[in-house]
């Protein structure tokens, strides 16, 4: 179970990395759609953006201590939670032209609670 757990933790940790890090510093096309898509403020996304690296980092030492691996998934899967309140409040889900990029939390948050799973029957 722990190669499991261990598996599901760096490809998670691997997405919010990716995902995190040019909200976190304000670059590419990501920081700048929330920014005017959605109306949030740049404090805002790059919280989200340090939330999502803080998680990723959590994941990879959750691997050695795993409660806190099981913490970063949850928070991750929270996280998530949230990104599809803002596309629903924002009407992407009614829109085809936006549909599909505001669809990706949901596999997102199945992998995290995957991932917080696994680790804890790891333990």
């Amino acid at each position: 179970m722990y190669v499991t757990a261990a598996i599901l933790s760096v490809l998670l940790a691997l997405v919010s990395l990716a995902a995190g890090a040019p909200k976190a510093l304000l670059k590419g096309d990501v920081s700048a759609g929330l920014q005017s898509h959605m109306g949030l403020g740049a404090g805002l996304v790059r919280f989200v953006g340090l939330a999502e690296v803080a998680a990723a980092v959590g994941l990879i030492v959750g691997l050695f201590w795993q409660p806190l691996g099981i913490a970063a998934a949850i928070g991750f899967a929270i996280t998530m939670v949230g990104a599809v309140g803002f596309h629903a409040k924002a009407g992407d889900y009614a829109d085809p032209a936006t549909r599909g990029n505001a669809m990706a939390p949901f596999p997102l948050i199945l992998l995290s609670v995957a991932t917080a799973v696994t680790l804890g029957l790891a333990m």
